[in-house]
């Protein structure tokens, strides 16, 4: 057998014993013993990219998944889960041991290794962490973080937490490099999923009376004037959690509403 199918083969393996698919279970941590002291953020320096787990496409579960050329300019909001003792040990997408303790996480199309920023949008606290794995591969999951970053960002209990997550990259001129800002204060915030923004009151009540008559309850407008000209957003929430996230966007999805945005105020 050629030697790159070999590798192909390989390559798809390990995503599946250690890509974490969204599995947390919420005994998945150290249990009784002694938990190390927390590790402070990942520090940001440029690192050439693996040799392993960088695509440029893989597939996991009859899905494929192709892998970002450059992390500059990624930002996404959704659902993140973390992943611990079961996986602790094993080798991740780009062949180093995964550990807990460690400020890492996986993503399923960033470059490995990537920086990234993860912000709790419930509590607003923010950390740090390096990218050297590939996952969750749940729906409706866009990041897994390592047990450590996951206690850091108290999204322990509840096993996912919804969060901003924003690529720290060096793709970019020489000179300027990516500068970290101070964490934000931990005051809880109030969570909206936005699906429409229009120009048009009229069509923007059309969107809430849609929605209205599906049974969604919690929608409406919002007129920003930000900008100077109205622009009038439709709303739902507040959203309280995670999980009730998970609902609203099976909801939308079979109302044939994509692309659902979380805004946090």
């Amino acid at each position: 057998m050629p030697l790159d199918i070999v590798r192909l083969i390989v390559f798809a393996i390990s995503i599946v014993l250690a890509g974490c698919g969204g599995h947390t279970t919420r005994d998945d941590g150290p249990g009784s013993g002694r938990i190390p002291d927390l590790p402070g953020d990942a520090v940001p320096r440029p690192e050439p990219r693996s040799k392993y787990g960088n695509g440029p496409q893989y597939e996991v579960l009859d899905k494929w998944y192709t892998v970002m050329q450059s992390s500059a300019g990624y930002q996404e909001r959704g659902v993140a889960s973390w992943y611990g003792k079961k996986f602790h040990g094993r080798l991740t997408s780009n062949r180093e041991a995964y550990d807990m303790y460690a400020m890492t996480a996986a993503h399923k199309t960033l470059p490995l290794p990537t920086y990234v920023r993860v912000r709790n949008l419930s509590n607003n606290k923010t950390i740090v962490v390096r990218v050297n794995d590939r996952g969750p591969f749940a729906h409706n999951r866009i990041i897994d973080l390592s047990y450590a970053a996951a206690l850091k960002l108290d999204m322990i209990r509840d096993g996912t937490s919804l969060v901003e997550v924003t690529a720290i990259s060096f793709d970019k001129p020489a000179g300027d490099r990516p500068t970290l800002t101070s964490t934000p204060s931990s005051s809880s915030r109030r969570i909206f999923v936005q699906v429409g923004a229009f120009g048009d009151r009229a069509n923007a009540v059309r969107r809430l009376q849609f929605l209205l008559r599906s049974g969604i309850d919690k929608a409406f407008v919002f007129e920003d004037q930000s900008t100077g000209s109205s622009m009038f957003r439709v709303r739902i929430g507040p959203v309280a959690d995670a999980i009730q996230y998970d609902v609203l966007i099976e909801e939308l999805e079979g109302l044939g509403i994509a692309d659902p945005y979380l805004i946090t105020e």
